[in-house]
C-alpha cells in the first residue's frame, strides 16, 4: 500500500477539501485523514499513480505539495539534517562573508556549489581562504544577530525524540555554528568542519579532512550502524547537492525548499511547507506534535 500527502505553506494554510477529494477520487484512494486542518491531509492508494509527476506541477502552482510513498515502514527512528538553509535559514559562510566585505563573492561560489556545478571541497576551500584575517569574534555576532532557525525545526526534532528517535546534524559548514544550532534544537549529536584560527583571528582555511558529501554519507553508516537500526530507518533532509548522497540512501530522503538541480533528483519534494512537512510525511498529526 502507498499514502499520498498533501501540504501547504503552515503560515497561510489553503489545503482545500474540494482539492483533496478530486484527487482521491481519480485515483480511486482510500478515506482522507486531516493531520492538520487546511493544511495536511493523506490518503492511501494501491499503486502509485502513472500521472503523479503531472499532478504534482500542477499542486505546485496553487502551493500544495504532494508526496507519494510506501506507507509501511514510514514512520522513522532517525533524523539526519543538513543545517544551511535547511535546519537555519541561512548559509553562515555567506553571513561570515558579509562581515569580511566579500559577501558577493562568496555567496556566487556558495549557490554554485549547492547546486552541484562546483566542487564542494575545492568551493569550500575557496570560500574560506577569503575569510582570513577575520576575528573569531564575528563568529558569535553573526550567530547572535543574523542566523535564524527554520520554522518547524523545534517541532520536528522534539517530536521525533519524544518517540525514541534519534537526531543526527551533519553539515558542510562550521562546528562553531552547528554546536549552537545543535542545541537550540535538541539535536543527539552534530558533525561539521572547523575553522582555523590562531591569536583570535580565523587563518582563512578548515581543518582536514573535509566533511563533505562523502562524510554525511559516512554519518548514516556509522550511527545507524552504532544505533542497531537500518538505513531505511532514517528520514533525512537537505536542500544542496552535497546532500544528494545521504538523501538518496536514507528510507525516507526529504529535499527542502532545495535547489532545481537537486529537487529533480528526489522522489520527496517539500517546496510549500516547513520542517513540519517531516512529521506529517511520517503520518504524525499536529495533535501529536510534542509542545515546545
Amino acid at each position: 500500500m502507498y499514502v499520498a500527502t498533501l501540504l501547504t505553506n503552515p503560515n497561510a494554510p489553503t489545503l482545500e477539501l474540494s482539492l483533496v477529494e478530486s484527487l482521491r477520487n481519480a485515483w480511486g484512494g482510500g478515506e482522507i485523514v486531516w493531520l492538520s486542518p487546511d493544511e495536511a491531509a493523506e490518503f492511501s492508494l494501491s499503486e502509485i499513480p502513472g500521472n503523479r509527476w503531472d499532478v504534482w506541477a500542477d499542486l505546485q502552482q496553487m502551493g500544495v505539495d504532494l508526496v507519494v510513498q510506501q506507507a509501511e515502514g514510514r514512520r522513522k527512528k532517525m533524523l539526519l539534517a543538513d543545517m544551511d538553509s535547511t535546519m537555519i535559514q541561512q548559509e553562515c559562510i555567506d553571513e561570515l562573508a558579509d562581515e569580511a566585505g566579500v559577501g558577493d563573492r562568496v555567496k556566487d561560489i556558495t549557490a554554485r556549489a549547492m547546486n552541484g556545478e562546483l566542487d564542494f571541497e575545492g568551493a569550500l576551500i575557496e570560500r574560506v581562504g577569503l575569510l582570513g584575517g577575520l576575528g573569531e569574534s564575528v563568529i558569535d555576532k553573526v550567530l547572535n544577530e543574523r542566523i535564524t532557525l527554520m520554522p518547524g525545526g523545534k517541532e520536528l526534532v522534539a517530536t521525533m525524540r519524544k518517540t525514541d528517535g534519534y537526531a543526527a546534524l551533519v553539515s558542510g559548514g562550521f562546528t562553531a555554528f552547528t554546536a549552537r544550532v545543535a542545541e537550540l534544537l535538541g539535536f543527539d549529536e552534530n558533525r561539521a568542519n572547523t575553522l582555523l584560527a590562531e591569536n583570535g583571528r580565523l587563518t582563512g582555511d578548515v581543518q582536514r579532512p573535509i566533511l563533505g558529501r562523502q562524510a554525511k554519507i559516512e554519518a548514516l553508516e556509522q550511527i545507524t550502524q552504532r544505533l542497531g537500526i537500518s538505513e531505511s530507518d532514517v528520514i533525512a533532509v537537505g536542500d544542496g547537492a552535497n546532500d544528494l548522497g545521504m538523501l538518496g540512501r536514507a528510507g525516507t530522503g526529504v529535499a527542502l525548499h532545495a535547489k532545481p538541480s537537486v529537487a529533480e533528483q528526489c522522489d520527496v519534494r517539500v517546496n510549500h511547507g516547513d520542517l513540519t512537512a517531516l512529521l506529517y510525511l511520517q503520518g504524525y498529526a499536529r495533535t501529536e506534535f510534542a509542545g515546545i
